[in-house]
């Protein structure tokens, strides 16, 4: 069935709102219900049927697919087969697209006389996002009320996850065993215990300048590949990313990074770093502040090529001096310590002693990319209580191509004593070593990712905090597999990971 049947009844945000204003004009009182309907059941038909009771036009718009944070491969339909389906329904006068993560804008727009929610608002403690609180103002600013439904209601999560619709076997059986061992409060409970920690993050600054073009064709007097520039954006990343990732989550987060000789790109970065965070910056003689440029085609989003401005040598000894002198100031007023060594030359073989020694929980990605493949390596550090790698790191760590990773992790844990180590595989998921050498993995949440980059430091990010408070490790590699999914479905680090969206999906995959 196409959409071009229900045209009549289907407009724009923009539209919608011109024609809500003649129907107010014409003394029609008009009821708006928000949400996902991603599987359209009894409970949503009764919902409706209550909400037309309360004025003359019934509006319903749904949060476009982006928008929704309920889990892996949700939305189950996509915005338009649940236009279709809501558009279908006799009850519903119009149907529209919110953009949003909420429905203060289509408030806004649409100035409606009533607000109608699921009568599973009316505790707003249960919403975990907080937004109802929002939303309650926004309908209060345009002169309109919010009111709650008293009918029978359903949940199309719970229906979804008892059918195993939009998980993989492997997704729905770590969660069927979270279930049986927390309660969602108890999850909750646990995240919300984050909030005290004090955390110090150490190790480059890089931006991340994504310039999206499109392949124009071979130039007709020269054998190059030309593109057409379609605009671009600049993302903190590095240890800023990481930081971003924990400033929903704790409230005491401390940088200690690099910046170029100029001071390059430092505007920027208090412009879009959350106020929470403090940044200590050391200055890299001789050096421009790391930025990596990719070209990204605009259509599917596949990087190009990449152009990296850097000076990857290691920082002087006047420079690695101010550092440790730095951290000696501060080391001790944290409760744990994240290093992020990126192998551009900010953390010597001293600094990483110093590190070491100290008696602060201290967890440790120190990654192999395109500049330091074959120089890097991670046995600088003698003391990781939590050490985060990637599969093809291990294996370069271990000098084996080939082997069963499991038996390959055992063999490096032994060989560095660390108390966590944890292992991430792409799309195979990720799988924790413990202290007693117990294995507890967790599939991959993101199937269908933007962009993988920043997927490692938002699992690095929560798993530290997690491993640091001695968490359940089923519970702990659950949470931080959503984290890096919710990444991996951002492009590169534009967005970071917000405590509200992993307890929504967290509440949504329970049911």
């Amino acid at each position: 069935m196409s959409i071009k049947l229900f045209k009549k009844k289907i407009y724009s945000l923009n539209e919608l709102s011109t024609i809500t204003k003649k129907l107010k004009f014409n003394n029609k009182k008009i009821v708006l219900c928000h949400g996902v309907f991603d599987l359209l059941h009894m409970g949503h038909i009764k919902h409706f049927q209550e909400a037309k009771k309360e004025g003359d036009i019934l509006i319903v718009s749904i949060t476009a697919d982006e928008f929704v944070h309920k889990g892996p491969n949700r939305p189950y339909f996509n915005t338009y087969l649940r236009l279709e389906a809501l558009a279908s329904i006799s009850l519903i006068d119009y149907v529209t697209i919110s953009n949003d993560v909420n429905a203060i804008n289509v408030i806004k727009k649409l100035t409606p006389n009533i607000y109608f929610k699921g009568d599973e608002y009316k505790d707003n403690n249960r919403d975990v996002t907080g937004m109802i609180k929002k939303e309650k103002a926004a309908i209060k600013n345009v002169g309109g009320k919010i009111k709650f439904s008293d009918e029978i209601t359903f949940s199309s999560s719970a229906i979804l996850n008892k059918f195993g619709k939009g998980l993989t076997l492997a997704q729905q059986s770590l969660i069927n065993k979270l279930k049986k061992k927390f309660s969602f409060s108890e999850i909750k409970k646990k995240i919300d215990s984050l909030y005290n920690l004090k955390v110090l993050i150490i190790g480059e600054t890089i931006i991340d300048e994504y310039v999206f073009c499109e392949a124009l064709g071979k130039s007709g007097k020269e054998p190059v590949l030309v593109f057409k520039d379609f605009g671009r954006e600049k993302y903190l990343g590095g240890v800023l990313a990481i930081a971003r990732h924990l400033s929903s989550f704790c409230k005491n987060l401390h940088v200690l990074s690099m910046l170029g000789s100029n001071n390059s790109e430092k505007i920027f970065i208090k412009k879009k770093i959350e106020k929470n965070i403090k940044i200590s910056f050391i200055r890299k003689k001789n050096s421009p502040t790391i930025v990596k440029k990719r070209y990204i085609d605009r259509v599917d989003n596949r990087k190009v090529f990449g152009i990296y401005s850097l000076n990857d040598s290691l920082v002087s000894l006047s420079e690695e001096k101010s550092i440790i002198n730095k951290l000696k100031g501060i080391k001790k007023k944290y409760d744990l310590v994240i290093v992020a060594d990126y192998g551009h030359g900010m953390i010597t073989q001293k600094i990483a002693k110093f590190l070491s020694k100290e008696k602060n929980f201290l967890s440790l990605n120190a990654q192999i990319n395109s500049t330091n493949i074959g120089l890097h390596n991670i046995n600088k550090y003698k003391k990781i209580n939590n050490l985060v790698i990637n599969a093809g790191e291990l294996r370069h760590e271990m000098n084996q191509r080939e082997g069963d990773i499991v038996d390959l992790a055992r063999k490096y844990k032994k060989l560095i004593n660390c108390k966590y180590l944890c292992v991430t595989q792409g799309k195979q998921g990720a799988f924790i070593i413990d202290d007693n050498f117990r294995i507890y993995r967790s599939p991959a949440f993101s199937l269908q990712s933007k962009d993988k980059i920043g997927a490692g430091d938002a699992f690095l990010s929560l798993i530290s905090l997690l491993n640091f408070k001695k968490i359940d490790t089923e519970l702990s590699i659950y949470i931080a597999s959503i984290a890096a999914a919710k990444s991996a479905d951002t492009l590169g680090n534009k967005e970071p990971v917000n405590k509200n969206d992993i307890l929504k999906v967290i509440s949504h995959s329970l049911k």
